[in-house]
Parts: C-alpha cells; sequence; structure tokens
C-alpha cells in the first residue's frame, strides 16, 4: 500500500489544534499527576525537526513532577546531521554522557527525535534502557509527509540519498531494546502509519502534529509506559 500525506485540511488545522492544545494542559494537570510515580532514572527527550528543548519543557517538567530524571538533548535546534554529526556521534556522546551519571537512559524522541533515538539504541544499545516515540514517522517514505522538503531544507541532505535511505532503513528495523510507538491517524504533518509498526507496541492518541509533546494524552501515556503499564 503506497501512503500519502495528511490532507490539507489536517495540515491547515494544526496551529489551531496546537492552541487547543495547549489550553487544555493546565485543566488536565491535576489528573496527569496521579500517574503512577517515577523511579529517578534518567529520561532524555530528543526534540524534533527544527525544535530545541525549550519545545518539550512540559515533558520534562511532567516527568520530573513524576519523580524522573528528565533532561533535554543539549543540542540546540534539532537540525539533523547538522546537530548531531553524520554517525550521531554528538547526540551518542551525550546520552554516554548521561549514562554515566544516572544508568541506562529512556530515549524519549518527537518526530525526528525520535528516528534518531531509535539509531541511538541500535549503535549503542548498552547505554540505553527503553526508546519512546512520538509521532515519529520511521516506518515508511518520507514522502508521506507535508515537511520532507523542511527537512532537507534544514538538514541540507536530500530524502533521497545514500546517506538518508541508510540510516532510514536502520531507523525502520526493530532496535534491541523495548520501544513503544505513541502515534495518531489524525497527524496534519506526517502520516500517521509512518509512526508504528507490528514489531513494537503502539499506542493511539488524537493528536495534531505540532505539539503533540504536550498533549495530555501524550503526557499520560509517556507516563504509563515507563511505569510499565
Amino acid at each position: 500500500m503506497v501512503l500519502g500525506p495528511p490532507s490539507p485540511v489536517r495540515w491547515a488545522a494544526e496551529v489551531p489544534r496546537l492552541a487547543w492544545t495547549i489550553a487544555s494542559i493546565p485543566g488536565a494537570w491535576p489528573g496527569l499527576m496521579k500517574a503512577p510515580r517515577g523511579d529517578g532514572r534518567p529520561v532524555m527527550v530528543l526534540p524534533g525537526l527544527g525544535n530545541s528543548d525549550r519545545s518539550s519543557v512540559v515533558l520534562r517538567r511532567y516527568l520530573a513532577a513524576l519523580g524522573y530524571r528528565a533532561e533535554g538533548w543539549g543540542l540546540g535546534r534539532n537540525l539533523g546531521v547538522r546537530a548531531v554529526g553524520a554517525e550521531a556521534e554528538r547526540l551518542i556522546e551525550r546520552v554516554r554522557d548521561l549514562h554515566g551519571r544516572a544508568g541506562p537512559v529512556t530515549l524519549v524522541g518527537v518526530s525526528l527525535g525520535g528516528i534518531m533515538a531509535r539509531l541511538v539504541a541500535h549503535r549503542a544499545p548498552d547505554l540505553v534502557r527503553e526508546v519512546i516515540t512520538v509521532s515519529a514517522p520511521y516506518a515508511g517514505d518520507p514522502r508521506a509527509t507535508n515537511v520532507w522538503r523542511a527537512f532537507e531544507w534544514l538538514s541540507g541532505e536530500r530524502i533521497d540519498s545514500p546517506a538518508v535511505i541508510a540510516r532510514s532503513a536502520e531507523a525502520a528495523a526493530p532496535p534491541p531494546v523495548p520501544t513503544t510507538a505513541i502515534w495518531s491517524a489524525s497527524d496534519g504533518l506526517v502520516n500517521g502509519l509512518l509512526c508504528r509498526d507490528d514489531q513494537c507496541r503502539a499506542i493511539e492518541i488524537r493528536s495534531s502534529h505540532m505539539g503533540v509533546q504536550m498533549k495530555p494524552a501524550t503526557l499520560r501515556a509517556i507516563a504509563d509506559v515507563l511505569a510499565g503499564r
């Protein structure tokens, strides 16, 4: 089956849906805090394309409030290889540093950050406890998104280059650590079917792509996965 990108209608709805997500957080917070308490394990959140650690402030504060050691990736904006190196060496070093300070790291990757999280799990599985991807289009043709041109512009790479094709195939293969994919069929930027596969646990939510890491349903799903639910 050939997958296509989300419709223009869903794409156009991304901004108002983002606004609704942000507005819903305060009212949902008391219920979110009823999630199981954390055990102090380290969790690193990897941002999506063009985003920095600022985009994951809500998620990291939530996980910290539950009792996890939540950190950003500390590499600035996610510009693909421009941020992490052609072999993701800068990101792997960041994960290695956190592992040295706190033990095996759970990687939570949003969109492109999720693809990178799966790559790290393949290349340095001894550092990674588990991977949770959030709306990360790792499982198919990047043209089934509305952001592949933005990826080319920001990263300086072409999606049909041998290097990108090889990394995509590596990310799509099942990592050697427990993996969960959180995805949305109503995503306006990437086809939701690219964000899951039959080789890992998949949790469907209803969300836009923009701000999905702040969606109360996403926050609770991540908390439940971390708690082993």
